[in-house]
């Protein structure tokens, strides 16, 4: 331990992600202390994503993952971190339903959605703007949809690995749809820090997280292992599969692509009349 490290009084930086395979995997170095942390220790709280979206909005926390969309209202706050995307390139969220259906039958339909402040929800209103929606738990919308409580389905997170095995057709894959329309990655989720923390503080937040997701690139099969425990019941070889589609060369950094995603997003849904202002993105670290 440095003199330096001795001398400055530890600081707690609280870190919230979602309980899923890809945030676990993602944040396991730092979790489980792989590494010295120096005067900054972390406490990490686990909620759903549309919780932390609201949480953010207060800004209660100094480092959270967020939605995209969700950073449009929050960016005078928060600063996006560099690392911790979630991108998914040529795939994303998924319209699905008891029936097969077509983008046209979509007018008039209820979609069942995790979440006002999801990019989930921001690229169905790009997509389809006249579908009517209602918010569900982002874990019951499959079910919901199979009793027929609403028409279509929007699923996150592993839901998109296994709809077809609960018997629900899929309409569209958003994030393919988004990279036809832009040639763009769909840019779903990434890690924001509070600004009033300061430049030195930020500085060292975004290194330390960027390291965690590099360990865990470095030693894929130990963070799988331990990220197992928050696949929600799903097969190993299919945890595998979503660890791969969220967490990769994107998210150790969203790159020049990466960032244009995010901007092009964000206006995007600015002229749809979505989000009610500009939004200036800022990256750090």
């Amino acid at each position: 331990m440095t003199d330096r490290t001795q001398n400055v009084p530890t600081r707690t930086i609280r870190v919230a992600h979602s309980p899923d395979s890809d945030d676990a995997f993602m944040f396991y170095a730092l979790s489980q202390d792989k590494f010295d942390t120096g005067n900054l220790r972390f406490e990490h709280e686990l909620s759903d994503i549309e919780s932390l979206n609201r949480r953010a909005l207060t800004g209660e926390l100094e480092v959270s993952a967020v939605s995209i969309h969700a950073y449009a209202y929050i960016s005078d706050r928060y600063a996006l971190l560099s690392s911790g995307s979630s991108m998914g390139d040529r795939y994303g969220p998924r319209l699905v339903a008891r029936e097969k259906m077509g983008r046209g039958d979509l007018k008039g339909k209820t979609v069942a959605v995790p979440g006002e402040w999801t990019t989930a929800f921001l690229t169905l209103k790009l997509y389809e703007p006249e579908a009517e929606h209602v918010v569900v738990p982002f874990d019951e919308i499959m079910g919901f949809v199979a009793r027929g409580e609403a028409d279509v389905g929007l699923i996150i997170h592993e839901g998109q690995l296994y709809h077809e095995s609960e018997g629900l057709h899929l309409i569209e894959d958003l994030g393919e749809w988004w990279y036809g329309e832009t040639n763009l990655p769909l840019p779903l989720g990434g890690n924001v820090v509070r600004r009033d923390l300061g430049e030195d503080t930020i500085r060292e937040v975004a290194r330390l997280i960027k390291a965690s997701i590099q360990y865990s690139l470095d030693n894929r099969e130990e963070a799988l292992a331990y990220a197992l425990g928050y696949a929600r019941d799903l097969p190993p070889e299919l945890a595998d599969k979503f660890v791969s589609m969220y967490v990769n060369e994107w998210t150790v950094d969203y790159g020049e692509t990466g960032r244009e995603a995010v901007r092009t997003l964000l206006s995007r849904g600015y002229e749809a009349g979505v989000i009610p202002h500009e939004v200036d993105v800022e990256f750090v670290g």
